[in-house]
């Protein structure tokens, strides 16, 4: 959304130097998060090594001795914001210091720069955010991390991550490891027993699809869409048996229940045809589902515009909501979060990173998410893709920080009233 008003109206900056002060406020944030070193052995300050991190990630460095490198040819540059008294650190210090960091203390400070960043953008965009707010639920593997060394017991399975990412304002809100000897059902109920969902969809495939989960989302007064499969016993079935080819037909000529969609991709033209049915007395056992009141098939049909192959498949979700448009489009956007799983994986390669400490690799996603929330922006300014800008970073880094750097209230503001709006 926001991508979108900022590529209507073409923000313009003029300005020679970089602005510093959201550069402070990042730094501001870093210097929040505890550092455990002893203070002896302290060389470097825990917020300089997060800032060089930050910048080196943003330009490109997939490894820790891209962190190095990059911290020693841009140390003139990394000094128009830091002091840098003892120069810049080497790749075993990044390493050792980020396995020291509590992730959790390194995201509450990269999310505050993501979501004061939305709010600066609303204000001076004068962007009102009412009604449902979408987060999807949904697991990441890296898969360089794990070791197979042959015997089971030795095997070190890969790093996985929940995610909790809003759709909304394109920003993960929560990043937390899974436990090796766990799943995601049971850090999911945690993660979500710990928020606000009051006026907030949250979306999850069929892993997710627990009843132990919905009452949590209901709990916190929220409404949920959740993908089924053969995982509930049952539900699936009961589902089919309901959807028969009468009652498709009898929902899409009735209309208030049924929803299209007809989009070209991929050299194909899909078609998504959803039925919602609020009738749901015949699943037996709907009382055990807090706030069950719908079931809904979606159909896509796929025509290959070169081959005329037609393809078909049927999914089928129970939701909390009852509005067949709403449901579809929360459908569809739960889509958005394994675009952003593969935006880590293409364009900032976190399935190469074959970290096997926990605590330095989450922290090292962490540092990737950021970097890859703001060239988003980035990328909305200059008209490029993400892989394009990210690039552009790594040649010239002032653009795109400038870029970034003028998602200050003041500076914005500046900005749209010297640029005429594109109508």
């Amino acid at each position: 959304m926001f991508s979108d008003i900022i590529r209507n109206i073409g923000i313009s900056l003029t300005d020679e130097d970089i602005p510093k002060k959201p550069v402070k406020r990042l730094l501001k944030l870093f210097k929040t998060v505890e550092d455990i070193r002893f203070e002896r052995n302290t060389y470097y300050p825990l917020h300089e090594i997060l800032m060089i991190a930050f910048f080196a990630i943003l330009s490109g460095a997939k490894t820790w001795i891209d962190l190095e490198e990059f911290g020693r040819i841009k140390e003139k540059w990394l000094r128009r914001f830091m002091a840098l008294e003892h120069g810049t650190p080497s790749h075993d210090t990044f390493r050792r210091v980020f396995a020291l960091i509590d992730p959790e203390h390194l995201q509450k400070a990269t999310t505050t720069f993501l979501i004061d960043n939305m709010k600066i953008i609303k204000r001076a965009f004068k962007i009102k955010t009412d009604g449902l707010r979408q987060y999807c639920v949904d697991g990441k593997e890296a898969k360089g991390t794990g070791r197979n060394p042959g015997l089971e017991k030795d095997k070190i399975r890969n790093l996985q991550t929940l995610h909790v990412y809003d759709l909304s304002d394109g920003i993960c809100l929560v990043s937390k490891a899974i436990d090796a000897k766990t799943n995601e059902i049971p850090t999911a109920q945690e993660v979500l027993s710990a928020m606000q969902l009051k006026d907030v969809i949250v979306s999850f495939d069929a892993m997710n699809t627990q009843r132990d989960t919905v009452a949590v989302i209901a709990n916190q007064k929220g409404d949920y869409i959740g993908a089924l499969k053969g995982n509930q016993e049952g539900l699936l079935e009961e589902a089919e048996s309901y959807f028969t080819p009468k009652r498709l037909q009898q929902i899409r000529d009735k209309k208030e229940n049924y929803y299209e969609s007809k989009e070209k991709a991929h050299n194909s033209i899909e078609t998504r045809q959803y039925y919602l049915t609020k009738n749901i007395g015949w699943f037996y056992n709907k009382d055990a589902w807090a706030k069950l009141r719908s079931f809904i098939c979606c159909i896509k049909t796929s025509e290959n515009i070169r081959t005329g192959k037609v393809t078909t498949e049927k999914r089928y979700y129970i939701a909390s909501l009852t509005d067949v448009e709403t449901c579809a489009d929360g459908i569809r956007g739960h889509w958005s979060v394994e675009v952003y799983h593969w935006q880590l994986d293409a364009n900032f390669f976190e399935d190469d990173n074959m970290t096997v400490d926990k605590n330095a690799f989450h922290n090292f996603s962490l540092m990737n998410k950021l970097a890859l929330s703001l060239t988003k922006l980035a990328s909305s300014v200059l008209k490029k893709s993400v892989r394009t800008t990210r690039n552009i970073t790594g040649w010239d880094i002032d653009i795109t920080v400038k870029i970034l750097c003028a998602f200050d209230e003041d500076i914005l503001i500046k900005a749209l009233m010297s640029v005429p709006v594109k109508k």
